[in-house]
């Protein structure tokens, strides 16, 4: 009896190791290709190389990493096209939607499971709720993309700077604004910069604080600029250029020039940015000490301090994959545990992970998004259509200069 239940045992135990030695076998013969939005020498880029060298290691899966930098916008829709072996890609979470949405596999049950870097709980308990979320609005009700290196659109600024002007807490109104760059005046520094590139976006969030999110979009929608709050919008500005509080460099920055002339070497305090700013200078302002807030409330009728742009990159796999499994556990070991931790503190990004904890430079930029109850779009929709755009920076710059007056400004934007 005896012999008889110790030969059932040992026959159990080898069934089980053949079984998990064929479970391991079937993870470790998939190999995944995977295109990036990152180039191989970004903090991003570097990060994930190493991860992906640990997920080989610990899972027996290969995965061919094709870094395309920002390319990828062009080079990933021909390669879906033509049928090329593509398991995963990533970029920016609505492009992904919205570009590629045609190839994505729907991922509502696998973000529901439990892995082994969530500690036995479902994926979707240890991410950003917020985020997964979003993702599920731009997937028009089910999971598609999975985000990771989170961002916000906020107003950063250089706490040294602040702290020598003698202001004491940031602003949340437009008088707070205009009191903190009356300040920053006072010590000889420029309140406020701006480069080409997000001129439209500060065109945006402005009339939005005036009239709302609604109205504005609406006015991309019908490209109608007559309403009054572009004039308010010029009188604001023009204020803010006669009184010194914006950089005389800010009219004909091209980026990055602001960012790396002004706010790296400390002559500008704000920039209405995004949290991804500490990590594109952090060469030229290494020992810089950030700050962020919520682009003030100006008027009451128009958006207040909860409502932000925030957005990801995110993961897309192809719904033609052979290894939908292999290429979800390997989603999972980039956006939570030690790689998602390790990716936000070299890239000085925002994890993704409850638990991860965020870099010091983007400590209060966790506060407006905590506390952000309204997603505005991108620059409020002032880039969805490229005339638009191109007459905000022609006019913004020729305002700021001088060239134009409030009134001027109005007229030129009405045409």
């Amino acid at each position: 009896m005896k012999k008889g239940f110790f030969v059932l045992c040992v026959l159990a135990v080898l069934l089980t190791a053949a079984g998990c030695a064929k479970d391991k076998s079937a993870s470790g013969g998939a190999r995944l290709v995977y295109w990036s939005m990152w180039n191989e020498a970004e903090p991003q880029g570097q990060v994930i190389a190493r991860a992906i060298e640990a997920f080989t290691a610990e899972t027996g899966i290969k995965v061919d990493v094709n870094f395309n930098g920002r390319d990828i916008r062009k080079t990933l829709q021909p390669a879906l096209d033509a049928g090329e072996p593509i398991d995963i890609f990533d970029e920016d979470i609505e492009r992904v939607a919205n570009t590629w949405g045609s190839y994505l596999l729907t991922l509502d049950s696998y973000v529901s499971r439990a892995y082994s870097t969530t500690g036995g709980r479902p994926y979707s308990d240890v991410i950003n709720g917020t985020l997964l979320d979003l993702a599920k609005q731009v997937g028009g009700g089910s999971i598609k993309n999975i985000p990771y290196q989170p961002s916000a659109f906020v107003t950063m600024y250089n706490k040294d700077l602040f702290q020598q002007a003698g202001i004491t807490s940031v602003p949340t109104t437009w008088n707070e604004m205009l009191d903190a760059c009356a300040k920053l005046k006072a010590i000889g520094i420029a309140g406020i910069t701006v480069d080409d590139a997000y001129m439209a976006a500060l065109f945006g969030y402005t009339v939005d604080r005036l009239v709302g999110m609604d109205t504005t979009l609406a006015m991309v929608r019908d490209s109608d600029f007559s309403g009054t709050q572009v004039l308010e919008f010029g009188r604001i500005w023009e204020n803010m250029a006669r009184n010194g509080y914006v950089s005389p460099k800010a009219a004909s920055n091209i980026y990055p020039a602001g960012q790396v002339e002004e706010v790296a070497t400390g002559k500008v305090a704000m920039y209405l940015n995004g949290t991804w700013l500490p990590n594109e200078i952090k060469g030229s302002a290494p020992n810089m000490k950030w700050g962020s807030f919520a682009w003030p409330a100006i008027g009451p009728s128009g958006d207040g301090t909860e409502a932000n742009n925030f957005g990801a990159q995110s993961f897309g796999i192809n719904k033609n994959t052979k290894y939908p499994e292999e290429a979800f556990r390997l989603i999972v070991w980039l956006t939570t545990g030690e790689w998602d931790a390790t990716l936000a503190r070299e890239s000085l990004g925002i994890p993704m992970a409850n638990d991860s904890q965020w870099p010091a430079e983007l400590a209060e930029a966790k506060g407006v998004v905590d506390s952000t109850t309204r997603r505005l779009p991108w620059a409020v929709g002032m880039e969805d259509k490229a005339e638009i755009n191109a007459k905000i920076k022609e006019n913004f710059a020729r305002l700021i200069k001088g060239d134009l007056d409030a009134r001027l400004f109005a007229a030129a934007m009405a045409r």
